[in-house]
């Protein structure tokens, strides 16, 4: 499949699609008439190139091209997915449609509307099958909640192919089988919002305690736990039955207004817009977004640790992305990546403790190609550490990318020792080195053993091709 992906519209949703995929290696063609769409585009693109590779224990791809187009035509031709984020107005859509339509006739066109009905987007079009609603999460290059939604007249293998597109993208494509206004999420996030706008109305609580309210709570749990597996839990042992017969009374008394909407006043949205302007401070969308960023990449790296929600779908993506370094005579690359920010320390540049994380990090994948990876760790042999000299030469700093570059120096009997340095990939200037001495373990005993053959022979043939580049 070529990976050229087209963008239709240029705000906020469609610079995030742009960023997501270019980061991931696809090439982007974006059309939007905003004389300053390219200006706007590349904030986001700044945004994203400092926070999705710290998201990662791995390096991204080569960035794809990002070419503006003066047509929608051109942007649109020979693309195999065709984003369209322009305005949610249906007439607007449809007439997009068309010109997309008049020009390519293969690729997936994937709406990315908040909660127009896909069967109403593709009502006018000469070809529906291929039209899908993948609508996306802010900000799209670190969420990676996408909603699939298909219409009436799509064709299920657009469906099937979109999935393989944006889990390729390091997204959790969730389709949503059946069509319905807002889809899932929206329907959702709205009910909340539509009753901390009433409690903003009716001065129960201002923009800054609502927030409260969420962010030090039930947010947190949110991040992890959807709402369901939220209310299972506080249930105790009786689960989600215990919890309904327990509250399940209190859903009949009148605390929220779910269907009503207050008057959308001038009065109101001044109220509504001081309140956020004072929340917000002398910070603006630029330093805003910048501290979301960050508090997304920590929140997502310490969910993966745990393999588990958004931090799963990261995991999964960083495996696909890692290439195994082949046995040479010179050093192995055995991490490429970037220095996230939950790495520095008040100092502001990287903890020692993270030192040992990544030239761990380098010791297993050097444990990979050997043979002793998960598969014989699950049989009960492996390498322990018992022994590093780590050397800390120059200030690494969160978002520089580096390589660890790893030679074997002893590889006999029980013995696997490794030296490691650590450099700046855009320089090469050596930051940290590590020599690092692993003995071979049997995890019944806890206690040394001889690796099995296989093993022992691939240990000792890196030792030998690594002999004598110390020198």
């Amino acid at each position: 499949m070529t990976k050229t992906a087209s963008i239709i519209g240029g705000g906020i949703i469609g610079g995030g699609w742009a960023a997501r995929f270019a980061l991931n290696g696809w090439d982007v063609r974006i059309f939007d008439p905003d004389p300053e769409a390219e200006r706007k585009i590349g904030a986001v693109m700044d945004n994203a190139r400092r926070a999705l590779p710290m998201l990662l224990d791995t390096a991204m791809p080569p960035e794809g091209a990002i070419t503006f187009c003066d047509t929608l035509e051109a942007a649109a031709t020979g693309a195999a997915l065709i984003v369209e984020a322009v305005p949610e107005r249906t007439e607007i859509k449809h007439k997009v449609y068309a010109q997309i339509e008049a020009v390519n006739t293969d690729g997936i066109i994937a709406s990315s509307t908040s909660g127009i009905m896909p069967t109403d987007l593709q009502s006018q079009m000469a070809h529906p099958g291929r039209l899908i609603v993948a609508h996306p999460f802010n900000p799209v290059y670190l969420l990676p909640l996408v909603e699939l939604v298909a219409g009436k007249q799509t064709d299920p293998a657009m469906i099937e192919r979109a999935k393989e597109i944006y889990a390729g993208l390091g997204m959790y494509p969730l389709h949503c089988r059946v069509e319905i206004e807002g889809f899932l999420s929206d329907r959702l996030q709205e009910a909340l919002w539509r009753e901390a706008l009433w409690l903003l109305h009716d001065d129960v609580a201002t923009a800054d305690e609502i927030d409260a309210a969420i962010a030090y709570g039930p947010g947190l749990r949110w991040a992890q736990m959807g709402t369901m597996q939220t209310f299972h839990l506080a249930g105790g042992e009786g689960g989600m039955r215990a919890m309904l017969a327990m509250f399940g009374p209190c859903l009949k008394w009148p605390w929220t207004k779910l269907m009503d909407v207050p008057e959308l006043t001038d009065d109101f949205v001044n109220k509504v817009g001081d309140q956020c302007d004072a929340q917000a401070g002398t910070l603006g969308p630029r330093d805003l977004e910048r501290i979301r960023d960050n508090n997304l990449i920590g929140i997502i790296r310490s969910l993966k640790q745990a393999d588990w929600g958004a931090g799963a779908v990261a995991r999964a993506h960083e495996r696909r992305l890692r290439p195994m370094p082949e046995a040479a005579a010179s050093a192995l690359v055995t991490q490429d990546r970037v220095v996230p920010i939950d790495w520095t320390d008040m100092n502001g540049h990287m903890n020692e403790g993270r030192y040992g994380q990544i030239f761990s990090d380098a010791a297993e994948t050097v444990m990979a190609m050997v043979g002793a990876d998960d598969d014989y760790v699950a049989a009960g042999l492996s390498y322990f550490t018992v022994e590093t000299t780590i050397k800390y030469l120059v200030e690494t700093h969160a978002g520089e990318r580096v390589q660890v570059r790893t030679r074997v120096t002893e590889g006999a009997a029980k013995k696997l020792r490794c030296f490691h340095e650590m450099v700046r990939s855009a320089d090469g200037e050596v930051l940290a080195t590590c020599d690092q001495l692993m003995l071979h373990v049997s995890l019944e005993t806890r206690r040394t053993c001889v690796p099995g053959p296989e093993v022992a022979a691939k240990v000792a043939a890196l030792a030998a091709a690594h002999e004598g580049e110390m020198s």
